[in-house]
């Protein structure tokens, strides 16, 4: 759509609000001169992939008679039936190996169910702390109420037992390993902006949106050829074997898409107080970028 005056100077009225020091008097005050329609390419190459991998895993064994003897064969990783979230939606998630299970005695207890504590090295009481063993305390030669003259006291940690639960299994003695399914869906995203030869930074068009005006999505895309502006076709050409060499080994492509967008920048050449100055107007939201706003004070702002 083409630019007016009045959205013009609305988008610089609502973008030297939105700055600390930048003043308001020039953004309504100034003479618009020209408005110079431009305009640029952003094309968009999204790939939907999902890759696999098993890792062992255990955890406290509480149900007995539920996994298999040793040796029962597993399926393959590519072979356990799981749901793929909604397309283009960049997800995690973990589930268990069927018939993959096995039981082995603790490791970390050796199918005791309990640990040796950490705090009293298993004897089960601990130094005074008031008394630091001395059996009287430090200032008076009294005998320590704290541990009734011992210089020792019960452990807190494990309560005077030497050992604690094992936090490994959990006092089932017990593990149950097994292969643990990591599955990631991932939106693998490639973007390319033509050049549009403006004093204007190309980051800033990443924070916009555009005028979609070519989408095409199916299992494999191809190249696009013949577009008005080469550089596009060329980005699409690179981008799909990029994403073929990147994801077609080490996972499965679920789904491919291409988009480009026109997204609008619009040049505006204003006077004021008889200097000439320019501002850009830019995608559909009607960002501002003005590099030298006439009426600003010298606090130090980010122009974005």
């Amino acid at each position: 759509p083409s630019m007016t005056e009045a959205v013009a100077r609305q988008a610089l009225l609502h973008f030297v609000t939105s700055r600390c020091c930048y003043g308001r008097r020039a953004a309504g005050e100034l003479a618009i001169q020209r408005l110079r329609q431009l305009g640029t390419y952003r094309y968009r190459l999204e790939t939907f992939s999902e890759s696999r991998l098993s890792e062992w895993v255990f955890e406290p064994f509480t149900k007995p008679g539920v996994s298999g003897p040793p040796g029962d064969a597993s399926l393959d990783p590519w072979d356990v039936e799981v749901g793929a979230p909604r397309l283009f939606q960049s997800q995690t998630r973990r589930c268990r190996v069927p018939h993959s299970a096995l039981v082995r005695d603790c490791h970390r207890c050796r199918g005791h169910g309990r640990s040796k504590c950490g705090v009293c090295h298993g004897a089960g009481r601990t130094r005074c702390v008031t008394c630091k063993g001395s059996r009287r305390r430090p200032t008076q030669q009294k005998r320590c109420q704290l541990c009734s003259g011992t210089g020792h006291k019960r452990c807190n940690t494990c309560s005077g037992r030497g050992s604690k639960t094992c936090a490994t299994c959990q006092g089932e003695k017990k593990l149950q390993h097994f292969k643990q399914l990591v599955i990631t869906w991932k939106n693998n995203v490639s973007e390319f902006v033509s050049e549009h030869h403006l004093n204007f930074p190309e980051k800033l068009l990443s924070k916009v949106s555009g005028e979609n005006i070519f989408k095409d999505e199916n299992m494999v895309v191809y190249p696009i050829i013949d577009f008005p502006d080469p550089e596009i076709s060329l980005a699409s050409q690179r981008a799909i074997a990029e994403h073929s060499a990147a994801f077609a080994t080490s996972s499965r492509i679920l789904r491919q898409r291409q988009t480009i967008e026109l997204i609008p920048i619009t040049e505006v050449h204003y006077q004021y107080s008889g200097k000439p100055y320019l501002y850009y107007i830019y995608g559909l939201e009607n960002k501002v970028y003005a590099l030298d706003y006439p009426e600003r004070c010298c606090c130090s702002c980010t122009i974005v």
